[in-house]
C-alpha cells in the first residue's frame, strides 16, 4: 500500500460510504430529492451543459488541424504500447459497452415516442428525426468529451511526467494547492463512482429483464449486481493485459457476431437505406439538434435525454479518459483525436442504424409492440425486438452474455481508474496500484450501483449523474485550457 495516496482514499471511500448509507436509509425522501434535484439543473443549466458539450467537440475537432497535431504522447521517440484493434477494442469496452445495449432499441424508440417536434402521420421524417437525435447524445459529442480530458491526462503524463490524477491538469497554483488539489481529485474519484455505478444499474436492469423475458427467471437486482462485482474482482486481480485487455477482445466479437447477424436477420435492405439517409439527416441537422434547449417548448423532453446524456458523458470523462489516456501512449495526438473521437462514432452510428432501425421497421410494420415496451420498461426493449426475429433465444442468450462481460469490463476498469485516481506520483495503472484499493473501489461500484437502483430506479440514477457531471465539466474546461496553454508552450520555445 505504498503508492496509496491515503488521505485521498479514505476520505473518498468515506464520502460514498456516507452517502450511501444516507440514500439507503431515506429511500423515500432521497427519490424525492433525486428528481426535484435533476429538474432543477435542467431547468437553469440546461443551456450550460449544451454548450460544454458542443465547446468540447469543437476543441477536439480543432486539435487535429492544429500545429500541435504531431506531437506525439509520450515524445518523438516513443512507441505505441497497443494495436490499433487492441487499443479500439479497450476504450469501446470502457467507454460505451452496457449503454450501447441498453438504448440501442430504448433511445431511437423513446425519441420516437417522446420528442416534441414530431409530425403526425409523417413516419419518414419522425424516423429520421430520431435516429439523428440517438446519433447526437451517443456520437461525437459525448466522444468528444472523452478525447478532450483524455489527452489532457496522455500529455500531462507522458510529456510532462504529472501524475495521473486531475488536479495535475490545473497548471501549478492548483498542484501546490495541496487542499484544493485534493478537493478536486476527490470529486473526480465520486463522479467516477456514480457514472460507473450508473452503468451497472443499467446492467443489473436489462440482465434481469432478459432472463424473465426469455427464461421467465426473476432475481433481484441486488443479487446479479454482487455476482457482478464478484466477477469483477477476479478480473481486477488479474490486472490490465490479462483481464480488461482480453475481456475487451471477446466484447468485440461477440458485439460483431451479434450486430451482423441482427442485420442479417432482420430487414437488411430497409436498414442499409435507412442508415444511409440517417446519415444525411444527422449532418443536415447536427447544428440545429445540438444547440436546442427547449426554450420555446412546454415540454421536459431534454430532461429525460439530451441534458442526462451530455452529463452522463461528463461524469464517465474521469474514468474512461483516464483509461483511454493509459492505453495511448506513442499516439500522435492528431492520431488520438481521429481515433478516441471518429472510430467510436462510427461504429455507435453502424450499431444504432442497426439496431434501432429494426426496430423502427417493427413500428411500421405493425410487428409486435416495441413502442410499448419502451414506455412501459425500456430494458426489455432489445429482448422484444428479438422476440419477432428468428433464433430470438440464441439473441437474446448472446446479448446477456455481452451485458455480463461489458458490465464486468466496466467494473474492472472502474475500480483500477478510481485507484489510480487515489494512488501517489507514480503509481502504474497495473502493478503499483495497490491491489486493496482497486479491490475496494470495485466492490464500492457495486454497492452504490445496488443503491441507487433501490433509492428510485433508473430516475435516481440519472439524478446521481447529472449531480456530478455539471461540477465536473467545468473542471474539464479548465484542464483543456491549460492543456492549450502547455502546447503552445512546447512549440514556441
Amino acid at each position: 500500500m505504498k503508492n496509496l495516496n491515503k488521505s485521498r482514499f479514505i476520505i473518498s471511500a468515506l464520502l460514498l460510504i456516507s452517502i450511501t448509507f444516507i440514500v439507503f436509509n431515506n429511500l423515500e425522501t432521497s427519490s424525492i430529492f433525486f428528481s426535484s434535484t435533476q429538474l432543477a439543473i435542467s431547468e437553469y443549466l440546461g443551456w450550460f451543459i449544451i454548450l460544454t458539450a458542443n465547446g468540447f467537440l469543437l476543441f477536439s475537432i480543432s486539435l487535429v488541424f492544429s500545429r500541435f497535431k504531431e506531437i506525439r504522447l509520450g515524445g518523438f521517440d516513443a512507441q505505441p504500447a497497443y494495436t490499433y484493434v487492441n487499443w479500439i477494442a479497450m476504450l469501446f469496452s470502457a467507454g460505451l459497452g452496457i449503454g450501447l445495449l441498453f438504448y440501442g432499441v430504448a433511445e431511437p424508440i423513446g425519441n420516437l415516442n417522446d420528442y416534441p417536434e414530431m409530425l403526425e402521420n409523417d413516419i419518414s421524417y419522425n424516423a429520421g428525426k430520431a435516429l439523428s437525435l440517438t446519433n447526437l447524445h451517443w456520437g461525437l459529442h459525448g466522444w468528444a468529451v472523452y478525447a478532450s480530458l483524455g489527452l489532457c491526462f496522455a500529455y500531462a503524463s507522458y510529456n510532462k511526467n504529472k501524475a495521473f490524477r486531475v488536479s495535475s491538469l490545473l497548471g501549478k497554483s492548483v498542484e501546490s494547492n495541496k487542499p484544493l488539489a485534493a478537493i478536486i481529485d476527490i470529486i473526480a474519484i465520486l463522479t467516477t463512482v456514480i457514472g460507473i455505478a450508473t452503468s451497472l444499474g443499467l446492467g443489473a436492469s436489462q440482465i434481469n429483464s432478459g432472463l424473465d423475458f426469455v427464461f421467465n427467471i426473476k432475481l433481484n437486482e441486488f443479487i446479479i449486481i454482487t455476482i457482478i462485482t464478484l466477477l469483477g474482482l477476479i478480473s481486477v486481480c488479474l490486472g490490465l493485459d490479462a483481464g480488461i485487455k482480453r475481456l475487451s477482445q471477446i466484447n468485440m466479437i461477440i458485439a460483431v457476431v451479434l450486430v451482423m447477424t441482427v442485420l442479417l436477420l432482420g430487414p437488411t435492405i430497409f436498414i442499409l437505406n435507412a442508415m444511409v439517409q440517417n446519415a444525411g439527416a444527422y449532418l443536415n441537422q447536427i447544428i440545429q439538434l445540438s444547440t436546442w434547449t427547449e426554450a420555446y417548448n412546454d415540454t421536459v423532453y431534454q430532461n429525460g435525454y439530451t441534458l442526462f446524456y451530455f452529463t452522463w458523458w461528463f461524469a464517465w470523462a474521469p474514468f474512461v479518459s483516464l483509461f483511454i489516456a493509459r492505453i495511448s501512449y506513442g499516439r500522435t495526438i492528431k492520431e488520438f483525436i481521429i481515433g478516441v473521437l471518429l472510430v467510436p462514432s462510427l461504429i455507435v452510428f453502424i450499431w444504432m442504424g442497426i439496431f434501432g432501425n429494426s426496430a423502427i421497421y417493427q413500428v411500421l410494420n405493425n410487428i409486435g409492440d416495441i413502442s410499448g415496451a419502451v414506455s412501459e420498461n425500456a430494458s426489455t426493449a432489445l429482448f422484444v425486438l428479438y422476440d419477432s426475429m428468428s433464433f430470438s433465444t440464441a439473441l437474446s442468450i448472446s446479448s446477456l452474455i455481452l451485458i455480463v462481460t461489458f458490465f464486468v469490463t466496466s467494473s474492472d476498469s472502474g475500480a483500477l481508474v478510481a485507484s489510480m485516481l487515489s494512488s501517489k506520483k507514480g503509481a502504474e495503472i497495473d502493478g503499483d496500484s495497490p491491489l486493496l484499493s482497486r479491490i475496494t473501489w470495485a466492490i464500492l461500484l457495486g454497492v452504490v450501483a445496488a443503491v441507487l437502483l433501490a433509492a428510485g430506479g433508473l430516475g435516481a440514477l440519472q439524478t446521481a449523474v447529472v449531480i456530478f457531471g455539471v461540477p465536473f465539466s467545468i473542471i474539464t474546461i479548465f484542464a483543456c485550457r491549460e492543456l492549450f496553454k502547455s502546447l503552445e508552450r512546447e512549440l514556441d520555445n
